[in-house]
């Protein structure tokens, strides 16, 4: 295998190989002794491609064998190889080559079936991230273990997962290719659901590039931090003027924040005191 990412299912057949329990399959498996990985990540099966790579496997056959499972009724499950399986079952071919390997572990199918598609197309980034999510909230891995088992930062994983927070319409627009990555990645530091609906609309109406939806949000942002810095200079003005004593409110662009009052003396400090109590 020219590339390997994490353990990688190089790293497992060689593994397995090396133990009584596994064995390579020379020849071929019944298709229809096999069936889908449940842990798979991708949901979504390019028509286009698919159908190119069905035309290659009637032309040259299966070049890398898929990766199964033994099942205990003699059946086997994918590890990897799902969109293989497919397109050889859609021209009706009825045995495939395939390593067969034994692992008893769910998150370690899930891990491997990551990494295959990672390896030969790339996953939609919405299936990538439920696929992340699955590991670490089914599995318990951290994102820190995610990162190193498919080769990627924790910095990515972190990112990839933060798409699912995003509203279903947008989920749904990145997973049909509608909107990129990259426009995601934008809306996502937006906190306010409807003003993120708002501007997804515009990058599909106006057909907005990633950096021209990074100026729209960056103009937006700046106009609200204005209008609330201006709200909060007056009510400055109106805690300096209770209190008698200078009144500093601070917010960052996630509306945390803090307010300090100044005070010269401990007879001032009591008297603020009594006032913020209403004593």
């Amino acid at each position: 295998m020219s590339k390997v990412l994490g353990k990688g299912l190089a790293a497992l057949i060689k593994k397995y190989d090396s133990e009584e329990s596994s064995r390579y399959l020379s020849g071929q498996i019944p298709i229809d002794k096999i069936k889908p990985n449940a842990s798979q990540p991708r949901q979504i099966f390019n028509k286009i491609k698919m159908q190119e790579l069905a035309l290659s496997i009637k032309k040259n056959g299966i070049i890398q064998p898929i990766t199964v499972k033994e099942l205990q009724d003699g059946n086997y499950e994918i590890i990897a190889g799902e969109r293989r399986y497919r397109a050889a079952k859609s021209i009706g071919l009825k045995w495939i080559p395939a390593y067969s390997v034994k692992i008893s572990n769910e998150s370690e199918m899930m891990e491997y079936a990551l990494i295959e598609n990672i390896q030969r197309v790339d996953l939609n980034p919405i299936e990538e991230a439920e696929g992340y999510a699955i590991l670490s909230g089914k599995h318990n891995l951290k994102q820190k273990e995610i990162a190193e088992k498919v080769s990627k930062s924790r910095t990515e994983i972190s990112n990839k997962m933060r798409l699912l927070k995003l509203p279903s319409i947008i989920k749904d627009s990145l997973r049909n290719n509608e909107i990129s990555y990259g426009h995601a990645r934008a809306l996502i530091s937006i906190r306010e659901s409807k003003k993120i609906i708002s501007i997804f609309y515009q990058i599909l109406n106006k057909k907005l590039s990633v950096r021209e939806t990074e100026k729209i949000i960056q103009y937006s942002t700046h106009t609200q931090y204005t209008k609330t810095r201006k709200s909060f200079s007056e009510n400055e003005k109106k805690l300096q003027q209770y209190l008698s004593s200078k009144v500093s409110i601070n917010i960052n662009n996630k509306n945390k924040g803090n307010i300090v009052i100044n005070f010269d003396s401990m007879k001032k400090l009591k008297k603020i005191i009594k006032l913020i109590l209403n004593e």
